[in-house]
């Protein structure tokens, strides 16, 4: 198995949520080896730690949009020009109401589509997203830079630390992106199935996993219907993650037969004020 015995799922925990919204259950609690804190499974696939909640009853949770934009930089670009761009990017939170966090940096692979960075915004509704379109931050870098942007809503724990994603477990990291497009011919059992098969593995991982979010996309227009966001807070937790036979298992028997593309695309995270790529 992957996860250490200490971190597997004991018997009691309440059945687990969809992670794309093709159905809903109750809410699921599991145990963060080591720190004492609890890992939430929302009823729209969020996991985070409570930071104190009750072990008992339900957990108040609030619904947010998850933002993904993803650029391609221009070839000749600076390190001076990446890091002002990247710095405009990520002082818009500081500008504009409605954006409750971001994170964003350089894409440390090469992808199918080219893409050069990635920037990750979490908003508090739709509109906000809608206001951050008409805006001067998001006109610039489309003027400046080729760039995709997905949304997908989701729900986290309606506390600060989970919400606004501050304190020491996201000070560092990995931020992995997982965007997919199923096939039209794909059955509802079939997405249902490979959904439940990554929450699965996310809830036995979830003693590397800081957060993660994932959903339906509202844009599907832009080439993508489901997408997921999960911080890791280390990139060797990361890699045990992508490269363990588990993951790989797991989208070639569920996810790839009913995808029709996808990308995965991560980034590291660095405290701001330090380094920002």
């Amino acid at each position: 198995m992957l996860a250490p015995a200490s971190a597997q799922v004991p018997h009691t925990i309440r059945p687990v949520a969809n992670c794309f919204g093709l159905h809903r259950r109750s809410d699921r609690y599991h145990r963060w080896r080591g720190t004492g804190k609890k890992m939430i499974l929302s009823t729209r696939g969020v996991l985070e730690s409570s930071n104190g909640a009750p072990s008992g009853g339900l957990v108040k949770k609030r619904k947010i949009v998850e933002h993904i934009i993803l650029l391609r930089a221009k070839p000749n670009i600076s390190d001076a020009e990446e890091k002002d761009m990247l710095d405009y990017l990520y002082t818009s939170q500081y500008q504009m109401r409605g954006i409750l966090t971001i994170s964003l940096g350089r894409i440390e692979e090469p992808n199918s589509e080219n893409f050069t960075h990635a920037v990750f915004m979490r908003f508090q509704q739709k509109e906000d997203i809608v206001k951050f379109y008409s805006s001067a931050y998001y006109s610039k870098i489309l003027d400046d830079h080729g760039s995709v942007s997905v949304d997908f809503e989701s729900e986290v724990e309606d506390d600060i630390i989970p919400l606004f994603r501050r304190g020491e477990d996201f000070n560092y990291g990995v931020e992995f992106m997982l965007l997919m497009s199923f096939v039209e011919t794909a059955s509802r059992e079939a997405m249902e199935d490979a959904s439940s098969s990554l929450q699965r593995l996310i809830i036995q991982c979830s003693s590397f996993i800081v957060q993660a979010t994932c959903g339906h996309c509202l844009n599907p227009e832009n080439g993508y219907n489901h997408a997921a966001v999960i911080r890791f807070p280390s990139f060797d937790d990361f890699k045990l993650f992508r490269e363990s036979m588990e993951y790989k298992d797991m989208w070639a028997s569920k996810f790839h037969p009913i995808v029709e593309k996808s990308l995965q695309l991560h980034f590291t995270v660095d405290p701001v004020g330090n380094q920002l790529m």
